[in-house]
């Protein structure tokens, strides 16, 4: 708003600045696509910690691969991840229950209950219904619980009825991470454990002999014994704390907790008995005439309703991973996602082909060339000497691009599952060191040095001399070494294009990532420009914007060069946008960086003189 001069004096009028800023975007969010234990499938799945991995995909699993790349992630300095759980064509099954109603006197299926996520894990799930609601007449109560009774999720209130606001398919559908439901049948499904009939006005007499027996188990009580239960329960609700009572006074089988932890709920004047187990076989069963008299059985049902059927898909092939664009699977399920910046493929060091290897690190190779992402490729698990190495890179002449770089050897860690000693593809813990080392130094700097350890790793698969190191390094092949009162570090810092024989300019890691880096940064930071009048005030906005952004770089030591003029530079201007450019809704833009390449061999002359030593 302008400043309406009223009286002669000085007016202050704060002016929005005309530089928009350029956001740096992250460097070491790392994305993990290969087989995990549970989660959805070829859906890309942000995690913070490892924690989140095991409550997402059930931890770790000697079947993936995966599952310990991610852990010695997050044990290197890892923050965020990315993952995408795949499967085998074709296998993996979800677990799955159908729930019944007997409410129109014949039995029918009214709801059937399936694991959100194939595999075996779905099958440690269990289901318990109640009516204890508002409306009991009409609602129900879905109780999802663990192989150990612990409860997961419970949607109360539910409805059969689509009309209804509590609706189940929507409820369940929209919160449940565990489940999924599918109505089939009309009437509720019938609720867990022994159902009695309605009780009338007044309770009948309670002074009873009853009979219940809970799977094999049969044990005999008084109901109601004036003399030592105090006064009769006078409604439903007391009623049902005197039988819980009771049944939990039992005694119970060796081991066993089906008396000991029996729950009796009252709701719309009935009762509901359900043994304390999660065993299906422990149904709560009243004989006798008694019983019968006091219309305990009305329905009768296991304590919960256990999901059966869940398979494990087979790991994925080459075909899995690379997936398809079309339905966006495997691989191409991050073709959507936003912030990626590695990529680990850990399932690839164990297959027996290299020519498999090579096809799917050439699809990925495609996807990181047009997402910006650089990929951590592990050597060949067959990789056991350096002769191997050196005679085994000519296989990987056909993806040598400057979006990947190829580490050897493999790990020796100890395995959390069986405390031994075991071997492990390096990329895991190689993103970890490299979020680490951008965290700490900045994406610039080489992820490479006595800076790089990596955590917890007791040795490497082979053990590397410095002349074999030199057979390798010049062969882009980043090694691994071990040195004392250091440990295991990383001792490499090359692209797979790297090698001295291709001479490319994009021969370093550090290099590479950067470039990548700025590439992004600023196609994000310059997306106000698009329907803006291409003209010199907007070429001018757009170089303020963009140097703006690489001196704040240049600062922090990301280019080489004394002054802002020697380290990079932005070009946009009718150069750079010709007439031609602006009828076509064109605007160019030029920007020059020059990196820091790393020091990979320091010098050190020594000369001896005269009683005198000099560096």
């Amino acid at each position: 708003m302008a400043t309406h001069a009223g009286y002669p004096g000085v007016y202050v009028e704060e002016l929005p600045s005309s530089v928009r800023t350029v956001a740096s975007v992250t460097t070491s969010v790392t994305a993990f696509v290969g087989h995990t234990r549970r989660g959805p499938l070829n859906t890309p799945v942000r995690i913070t910690s490892f924690a989140d991995f095991e409550r997402r995909f059930g931890g770790l699993t000697s079947q993936s691969p995966v599952s310990y790349a991610v852990h010695q992630f997050f044990g290197n300095g890892g923050t965020v991840a990315v993952i995408v759980r795949v499967a085998k064509s074709g296998t993996g099954k979800a677990a799955c229950v159908t729930l019944d109603s007997t409410e129109g006197h014949s039995e029918c299926p009214v709801l059937e209950v399936h694991a959100k996520e194939p595999g075996v894990w779905g099958s440690g799930l269990r289901l318990a219904v109640d009516y204890d609601t508002r409306h009991p007449e009409e609602t129900f109560n879905l109780h999802v619980l663990d192989a150990r009774g612990t409860a997961r999720e419970t949607f109360s209130g539910l409805s059969m009825d689509p009309g209804h606001g509590r609706y189940v398919e929507t409820v369940v559908g929209s919160g449940s991470g565990l489940i999924r439901v599918k109505v089939v049948g009309e009437g509720r499904p019938d609720p867990s454990g022994t159902v009695s009939k309605k009780f009338a006005g007044e309770l009948p007499d309670l002074n009873v002999e009853l009979t219940v027996k809970i799977g094999e188990v049969e044990r005999e009580f008084t109901l109601y014994d004036p003399d030592c239960d105090g006064e009769a329960p006078c409604d439903v609700t007391e009623l049902a704390l005197l039988l819980e009572h009771k049944l939990r006074a039992l005694p119970d089988a060796p081991g066993r907790h089906a008396y000991a932890g029996a729950q009796v709920t009252a709701f719309g004047r009935r009762l509901q008995v359900v043994a304390g187990s999660t065993d299906p076989e422990d149904v709560v069963r009243f004989v006798g005439e008694c019983a019968n008299d006091l219309g305990l059985e009305a329905s009768v049902n296991p304590p919960v309703f256990p999901l059966t059927g869940g398979e494990d898909g087979d790991p994925p092939g080459p075909r899995d991973i690379i997936g398809g664009e079309a339905r966006k699977t495997g691989l191409q399920a991050l073709r959507d996602v936003e912030d990626v910046n590695l990529l680990s493929l850990p399932e690839l060091a164990s297959y027996e082909s290299v020519e498999d290897m090579v096809t799917v690190i050439s699809a990925a190779q495609r996807l990181c060339q047009e997402r910006r992402i650089f990929l951590l490729v592990d050597s060949p698990s067959a990789w056991g000497s350096v002769d191997a190495a050196r005679a085994g890179i000519a296989a990987f002449e056909p993806v040598r691009g400057n979006h990947a770089g190829l580490y050897f050897p493999h790990l020796q860690l100890t395995d959390p599952l069986t405390g031994r000693l075991r071997s492990f593809p390096p990329s895991g813990a190689l993103a970890g060191v490299i979020a680490r080392t951008d965290s700490a130094r900045g994406v610039w700097k080489a992820p490479a040095g006595t800076e790089a350890r990596l955590a917890g790793v007791r040795s490497l698969t082979v053990k590397l001399t410095d002349r074999e190191n030199g057979l390798l390094n010049p062969l882009g092949i980043n090694c691994l070494r071990t040195f004392p009162m250091v440990g295991p570090l990383v001792w490499g810092a090359r692209t797979l294009e790297g090698s001295d024989a291709a001479d490319s300019e994009w021969k370093y890691v550090p290099v590479r990532r950067l470039a990548l880096h700025v590439e992004e940064s600023l196609r994000r930071g310059l997306q106000w420009v698009v329907f803006e009048p291409n003209n010199e005030q907007l070429w001018q906005q757009i170089r303020l914007n963009a140097s703006a952004y690489l001196h704040t770089l240049f600062e922090k030591g990301a280019f080489k060069g004394g002054t802002p003029r020697q380290a990079y530079f932005v070009k946009c201007d009718k150069d750079t946008t010709t007439d031609e450019d602006i009828d076509n809704g064109i605007v160019n833009v030029v920007v020059g960086i020059a990196p820091v390449k790393p020091a990979e061999f320091v010098i050190v002359k020594i000369q001896q003189m005269a009683g005198q030593f000099e560096i």
